[in-house]
């Protein structure tokens, strides 16, 4: 550790250039348009991204914050159609521009590119003050470190914002460690304002602010000063939050009764959406054990880990690694000079070691929250990169010396490189540049008759609806969130119909209607089957197809790939677009089965509340299969030729059997079930007295 007897001096406002091994060290006139660079290099070499969350809403709610869409579309792009949608208009205009993709994606990347300056400054500040061998590289390390993080990768030039609001979270964070070398009393109000509009941004960031408390909890001063600092700090947040989203708030309490609908519906309680509560499990631990253990799972370079991609980062072991290294030989040293306690200790420190511990507690408080919440690592980019920079200043306190310094960085930079090259997914879809970043034909008379496009699947392919008639509205009545004619859902539904009508249209993916044994999709068959019971069905007569330019032939995740070529593939992907009409059919007349069906899977979901969630989710019929879709834990049960099953589509999992149909419609069983090594397991326990598990 550096010299506590001794305080160093703040900072230089220009951070002047530093001597590191006799090197000049990098200023940030040249750390910066390097990252930039960096970026942009690394945007086109992987190629345009197009992840599913593109297409099924970024570009939709783009379009939401651009124009008003309540009085035409409802539930476009599934429940992702109310998130606050205003950090996706820059995506949305660059698109609308029509220019050329590579052009739009570097604009974006030049935009990332500031979460490597944030981890650049970042680095400085717990870093010694003073020139010395190597140290001055530090910063330069941990800008480097953030953009070999795999996640980051994924992001840069893409359509999604978690890189965008982990720069507004970096900056408060950034704003609150300078406090630690120049105190500013209005700085706190600064990072609460910055911090609130990140979580307007995106209500995750929510958990990043309240790690920016240790932060301020260990500013110097007493008590006293921290309770003012946290009550101001926590009044200019919560009131930057309300001034940003009241707009739009105030457009979802007027039309749900739920100011951050569709989220904690279980506490507002909208009629028109689920009550039970949402939480993703997708990635959450499934033990205390294996919790702990995350840190050193993520290095493995496999799939669905922190993320759906394989995404291997040896950061977060490294850095406990390291931590517990030095705390060893600082515990060492103490009992060596007998010195006195903790708190005695840390009064003392210089400001860059104080900030150091403040930033580890920072992210220590937000590893813990966001494992507890999430653990989707999309949504903990700030924390990741704090993860660098104090895995970084650790190994500097642990090897000042410019050499030992070298050898430390080149392996961990020697490390994370091998990873991302053996097992890193590096785009969800990588697609080759050329062309703007979506080539739309739509055929004239949709150009210019307003109509009603009723989507069905849980890719809502919302993004239509910047290319048709601007009057034109949208609703995925079936697969995400499906919706019905009843309850107040349904009559906003059938309002939407009564006004459209005629001018109703099915909207799907695929180049025709398929005769139902020609095992392809759409048939006529399915989509009467899923439109009867809005009281449609499908007028063949009137079918036309719009052709989308730039698009992957398959959405799911892809192989990944470095994508160069210019150009793009002379056939379109096709999506058909139908009239419908008045179905002769009383939509009803599958009541009896419905219900039949209702009382099998209600079973199950009291069998097993663990993984069937939310529950009492609409039945759907497809045509062959009677199912519900858990949007808690992706998983999908249905009820077909005498069983029932379930299965986990994201693992890609076989269907699992969990009893016939005749014996749940005699009564409840009992289930072993639960979660086990990422996959989710039911049994039906033989002789058992029927009951929840």
């Amino acid at each position: 550790m550096a010299d506590r007897t001794t305080l160093n001096p703040p900072l230089a406002p220009a951070f002047p250039v530093l001597a590191a091994a006799g090197i000049p060290a990098p200023h940030r006139l040249v750390v910066y348009p390097l990252c930039t660079l960096a970026c942009l290099l690394c945007n086109f070499l992987l190629g345009k991204d197009m992840p599913w969350d593109a297409i099924h809403y970024h570009l939709y709610a783009g379009l939401e914050a651009w124009t008003d869409r309540f009085a035409q579309d409802y539930f476009a792009a599934g429940p992702q159609s109310y998130f606050v949608p205003y950090a996706y208009l820059p995506f949305y205009l660059l698109v609308a521009s029509k220019i050329p993709a590579l052009a739009a994606a570097s604009v974006l990347a030049v935009v990332h590119s500031s979460l490597l300056w944030l981890a650049y400054e970042l680095a400085l500040l717990v870093g010694p003050a003073r020139p010395s061998p190597g140290a001055s590289w530090i910063g330069v390390g941990a800008a480097l470190f953030t953009l070999c993080n795999p996640v980051v990768l994924q992001q840069i030039g893409s359509s999604s914002i978690d890189i965008t609001t982990a720069i507004l979270v970096l900056a408060g964070w950034l704003v609150l460690l300078r406090q630690f070398r120049r105190p500013g009393a209005l700085h706190v109000l600064l990072a609460a304002a910055i911090l609130g509009g990140a979580c307007a941004l995106k209500l995750t960031n929510a958990v990043h602010s309240v790690a920016a408390l240790a932060l301020i909890v260990l500013l110097p001063g007493g008590w006293r000063q921290a309770s003012f600092r946290l009550a101001g700090f926590g009044a200019v947040l919560a009131g930057t939050y309300v001034s940003l989203v009241w707009s739009w708030a105030s457009r979802l309490e007027a039309t749900f009764g739920n100011p951050v609908f569709p989220l904690f519906n279980n506490v507002f309680r909208s009629p028109q959406f689920t009550s039970e509560p949402l939480r993703h499990y997708r990635f959450l631990p499934e033990s205390l054990a294996n919790a702990l253990w995350r840190p050193f799972a993520i290095v493995e370079p496999l799939r669905r880990v922190q993320e759906e991609l394989s995404a291997p980062d040896i950061r977060y072991a490294a850095l406990i690694l390291v931590a517990v290294l030095w705390g060893a030989l600082a515990l060492g040293r103490r009992n060596t000079r007998g010195e006195g306690g903790a708190c005695a200790a840390v009064t003392r420190w210089p400001p860059p070691d104080r900030a150091l511990l403040a930033l580890g507690c920072t992210f220590l408080i937000d590893w813990v929250l966001w494992l507890d919440y999430s653990a989707n690592s999309r949504y903990f980019l700030p924390g990741a990169t704090i993860a660098g920079v104090v895995c970084l200043a650790l190994v500097w306190r642990l090897a000042p010396s410019g050499k030992v310094l070298a050898y430390a960085l080149i392996t961990l930079f020697g490390l994370q490189g091998c990873e991302l090259w053996i097992g890193a997914d590096l785009r969800w879809n990588p697609y080759p540049w050329g062309g703007p970043w979506l080539d739309v034909s739509v055929p004239a008379s949709l150009e210019s008759e307003a109509n009603l496009y009723l989507t069905a699947g849980t890719q809502s392919n919302s993004f239509l609806a910047a290319f048709v008639a601007p009057a034109s509205g949208f609703i995925n009545y079936s697969g995400g969130y499906a919706l019905t004619l009843d309850g107040a859902a349904g009559a906003r539904v059938r309002a939407l119909i009564k006004r459209y009508a005629p001018h109703l249209r099915v909207l799907t993916r695929g180049a025709q209607l398929y005769p139902i044994d020609a095992q392809r999709v759409p048939t006529r068959e399915g989509l009467d089957q899923s439109l009867a019971r809005l009281g449609l069905k499908v007028d063949p007569s009137d079918c036309q197809t719009i052709a989308v330019r730039g698009l992957p032939s398959d959405l799911e995740i892809g192989v990944p790939q470095v994508v160069v070529e210019a150009g793009m593939p002379a056939v379109p992907v096709l999506f058909l677009t139908c009239r419908v009409v008045p179905a002769s059919v009383d939509p009803d007349a599958d009541r009896a089965r419905r219900q039949e069906v209702d009382l099998i899977l209600d079973r199950v979901e009291d069998a097993c509340p663990m993984l069937f969630q939310p529950r009492r989710l609409r039945t759907e019929h497809d045509g062959t299969t009677w199912a519900r879709y858990y949007m808690n834990t992706d998983l999908r049960a249905w009820v077909s030729k005498g069983w029932v099953k379930f299965v986990d589509p994201v693992r890609g999992d076989d269907a699992i059997y969990i009893g016939t149909e005749a014996d749940w419609t005699r009564g409840p069983l009992k289930l072993s079930c639960g979660r086990h090594d990422g996959h989710y397991f039911a049994t039906v326990v033989p002789n058992a007295t029927p009951g929840p598990q």
